[in-house]
């Protein structure tokens, strides 16, 4: 497993989690493929993340996943603009870091003989006895009349 983390992205945290949420456990070839055509700022800085990771590892793209993509918040520049009678109002330029890791793909066959190593044994239906249905009756009652 490699990583790549770039801070301080002029960029809001929660526009590039919107990118990072996509590219999240992708191959890492057909994430770099797919943020190549996504419009939004964020998707060139995750996708320079991606290709920084897979150079760190010494892996090429295409035998890689996205194991792991967060953005966190960094620091926020604060700004003011004048306002009305001498007064300012605060302005916010948030920063962000991307951490992106990439791990060897594994093979789907090793994945299925795991899952059925750590699956909890369950019982068979054969063995299982229906519940009886254990709701009280009414007893009905009349009264006699005199």
């Amino acid at each position: 497993m490699s990583k790549a983390l770039i801070k301080y992205i002029r960029l809001s945290p929660t526009k590039a989690r919107l990118i990072a949420k996509e590219v999240q456990g992708m191959n890492a070839e057909l994430a770099l493929a797919s943020l190549q055509f996504t419009p939004n700022k964020g998707a060139k800085y995750i996708a320079n993340a991606i290709k920084t990771a897979v150079a760190n590892g010494n892996f090429e793209a295409n035998e890689v996943i996205v194991s792991s993509c967060r953005v966190d918040a960094g620091s926020v520049l604060k700004r003011f603009r004048p306002r009305a009678r001498g007064s300012a109002s605060r302005i916010r330029k948030p920063t962000s870091h991307i951490l992106v890791e990439v791990a060897k793909q594994v093979e789907k066959e090793t994945q299925k003989t795991e899952a059925k190593k750590t699956a909890p044994k369950t019982k068979t239906s054969a063995t299982v006895k229906p519940k009886a249905n254990k709701a009280p009756a009414k007893k009905a009652t009349a009264k006699k009349e005199d």
